[in-house]
């Protein structure tokens, strides 16, 4: 089997710093973006959803793992609103919320490209939410580097269980980012989202219109990660419940009906 494009980003066998991230892109309603977004963050200018399976080294190890974004603005600056972040190494998910209020938790993640095929599943709770299988058509063109932002909210709650009191109060944390790309692929295929009580992506944010899918190689050119500004935190209180680590909305420490 011959690839469809052979002058790639090329690496010694076996090495995964170079794996592609596979980005799958779609239009939701800005309805259901907002019904996600706690009060002081805003929908951004398109309702896209922006779903990344990766298989990167973190702590020196393969770390494959699944980031759900919505687009969402903060103080007029344009970004995406993380609502899970799903990974398979227990040791990132605690301290990362600690440190940044980043929202990991632990899931299942198949990836892999076969020549020119490319399968990604994601599964939590005994539960594939996420599929894709498809195969690459051809060569994108690469962007210019740019920078993105993505919100995460760093917050605890109080220890005395009072309502909407905090030992830490809502604070939304910025993620600037800047990025080169070194290569990007064109894919066709089947994207599947199945509902899930623990990931209600299909539900939440149901696809509409499907804007890009593709092999995107990066070119990491900084990362900054700020305190950037206070939430109100009676009005935060209903979106500080969330499930299993991530920012999807709870009710009473268990998954949303």
């Amino acid at each position: 089997m011959a690839s469809v494009i052979s002058n790639g980003p090329q690496s010694n066998p076996g090495e995964i710093y170079n794996w592609p991230m596979l980005r799958i892109i779609y239009k939701t309603g800005r309805d259901d973006i907002a019904a996600l977004l706690p009060p002081g963050i805003e929908v951004g200018k398109e309702p896209n959803v922006t779903i990344t399976i990766y298989n990167f080294p973190v702590n020196n190890e393969p770390e494959y793992g699944v980031v759900v974004n919505a687009a969402a603005s903060y103080k007029g600056i344009e970004g995406d609103y993380t609502l899970g972040i799903g990974i398979n190494q227990e040791q990132a998910v605690y301290g990362s919320h600690e440190h940044w209020g980043q929202p990991k938790y632990l899931a299942d993640t198949s990836y892999f490209r076969f020549f020119d095929h490319v399968e990604a599943k994601v599964v939590h709770q005994g539960c594939t939410f996420i599929e894709f299988i498809g195969d690459v058509v051809g060569e994108l063109p690469n962007p210019e580097e740019y920078e993105h932002n993505e919100w995460w909210i760093k917050s605890l709650r109080s220890v005395d269980m009072a309502e909407a009191k905090y030992d830490f109060p809502p604070h939304v944390v910025r993620v600037k980012s800047t990025y080169g790309t070194a290569f990007m692929q064109e894919l066709k295929g089947e994207f599947i989202l199945r509902d899930s009580p623990w990931d209600p992506v299909a539900s939440k944010l149901p696809i509409k219109e499907r804007v890009s899918t593709h092999l995107w190689t990066p070119i990491f050119l900084g990362r900054e990660i700020t305190l950037e500004g206070e939430l109100d935190g009676k009005e935060f209180w209903p979106f500080a419940d969330t499930i299993g680590g991530t920012r999807w909305l709870g009710d009473n420490g268990g998954p949303k009906k």
